[in-house]
């Protein structure tokens, strides 16, 4: 096997033993057997360590197969993955719409349309403060599961954070998740089932979409306004619809950035009394808000409303902690389902938050981010404002902006003029439920001093 090895190349030498074999097994094929360990490292002139790490890289990517005793040889399906290899980003970029691209666009796109905060306004120090703190003084933490609730600790902390909502519930009342996502879908799992009817906001959440979709339920939108869910359509679809839930946004409503008024809080839980539904209160921006407002579990005392909250949007994409808080019946038979489909949560990601907690290095991070969201809402909102988009309503805070431009009937046209700046766009079309054509996008206000947003969004003639 000959390949060349370049010490001076920016690509590390391991990758470039890995890639080398990787075209080597192209050309030969399966059932081939490939040089030993010792023999590699030394036709080459690289380490055994070396040759070790890149003979483990392909094993995992399934191009190679050891044998005990026998060493090392191209496996049966080597063709089989460079082919799928070859093929599997241009297909896949053609069955998936424009919401998943944002997860798969270049580094340097500007992700305008995304639903995170930037990497440059990640705060790491005080994250890999905690991460150090829990490795040094709960080791199990890196290997143990988690309680079945969670842990202990971490929810009495989010009771009382709760509480500061004016929202009552006991710690056993508080089921730990992986995201605000594991909430939904185990709430989806345990309450639905194929053929029950759901409301949700239009425009609204589009993984949630998505996740009832999969379990064949059928879905119907109910118009987001300025001060939250139509409460007149509502009533006009409870006449001919019963749902077994309601799916909604108390505070910056994603993509609206909207926020719950009073009178339509408790108009909606008079609906669901009378009308005998279940309110899924969606909360995940709570710690983006400064001065809390209304909130449907504070009203309601967890008896129809199932609350959820998440640290992930605010501390890291990658930590993913979430929490389910209900009545203690609900919440033991989400418990179960949790265990049956993920067994637990993170507990090694449960203490570093609760250690952020109890440290207030998370309450003095999202001080940090409320201010400089503050400061992007105001000056998103003057760029829009004087090129001339439509604002649906002007958010209190959060991060998002739902916005159209009079010049422009179809987000999809937006979505290309972007593409041609380097900028990927959330069309607004995956945000209702039914898929229909939409002039409005989502914009995230986090991005937007950037000088391709300015461009983009501050001139009209480029649409």
């Amino acid at each position: 096997m000959k390949l060349e090895i370049d010490q001076d190349s920016n690509l590390p030498v391991v990758a470039q033993v890995t890639d080398g074999v990787r075209d080597w097994i192209a050309r030969h094929g399966a059932g081939s057997r490939l040089p030993s360990i010792r023999r590699l490292a030394r036709d080459l002139g690289v380490s055994r360590n070396t040759a070790i790490e890149a003979y483990e890289r392909l094993v995992a990517q399934g191009l190679v197969r050891s044998r005990p005793g026998a060493g090392f040889y191209v496996a049966d399906s080597a063709v089989r993955v460079l082919a799928r290899e070859d093929s599997g980003a241009e297909n896949l970029e053609d069955v998936t719409d424009e919401m998943w691209r944002l997860f798969q666009t270049r580094e340097d796109s500007l992700k305008l349309g995304c639903g995170w905060l930037p990497t440059d306004w990640r705060e790491g120090d005080d994250l890999a403060h905690a991460i150090r703190q829990v490795t040094r003084q709960d080791r199990l933490s890196l290997f143990d599961y988690s309680t079945p609730l969670g842990t202990p600790v971490l929810r009495s902390l989010i009771e009382e954070r709760m509480r500061l909502l004016d929202i009552e519930a006991d710690a056993n009342q508080i089921l730990l998740t992986g995201g605000g996502s594991h909430a939904l879908d185990l709430l989806v799992r345990l309450m639905l089932n194929p053929g029950d009817t759901v409301f949700v906001e239009s425009p609204g959440y589009y993984n949630l979409f998505g996740l009832l979709r999969l379990q064949r339920v059928k879905v119907i939108g109910v118009p987001r306004l300025s001060g939250g869910p139509d409460v007149e359509r509502m009533e006009a679809l409870l006449k001919t619809h019963r749902p077994r839930l309601l799916f909604t946004n108390s505070v910056f409503q994603n993509p609206t950035g909207t926020t719950l008024a009073p009178t339509v809080a408790h108009r909606v839980l008079q609906l669901a009394e009378k009308h005998d539904f279940r309110i899924v209160e969606d909360d995940i921006y709570a710690d983006f808000q400064r001065d809390p407002t209304i909130r449907l579990a504070a009203l309601d005392g967890l008896r129809r409303v199932i609350y959820l909250g998440s640290f992930s949007k605010s501390l890291s994409c990658s930590l993913r902690v979430g929490f389910i808080a209900a009545e203690p019946g609900l919440i033991k038979q989400l418990v179960d389902v949790k265990m049956l489909t993920s067994i637990a949560s993170s507990r090694f990601a449960e203490q570093v938050v609760t250690t952020m907690l109890e440290n207030g290095s998370y309450r003095k991070l999202t001080e940090r981010l409320r201010l400089k969201l503050s400061g992007q809402m105001a000056s998103a909102l003057e760029l829009v404002g004087a090129a001339g988009w439509e604002v649906f309503a002007e958010p209190a805070g959060g991060m998002f902006l739902w916005v159209r431009h009079p010049a422009v009937d179809s987000s999809s046209r937006l979505v290309e003029s972007g593409q041609c700046a380097g900028i990927s766009l959330s069309p607004g079309d995956v945000f209702l439920p039914d898929g229909g054509r939409s002039p409005w996008i989502r914009i995230n206000v986090a991005y937007t001093r950037d000088p391709r947003a300015v461009r983009f969004l501050g001139n009209p003639s480029m649409l």
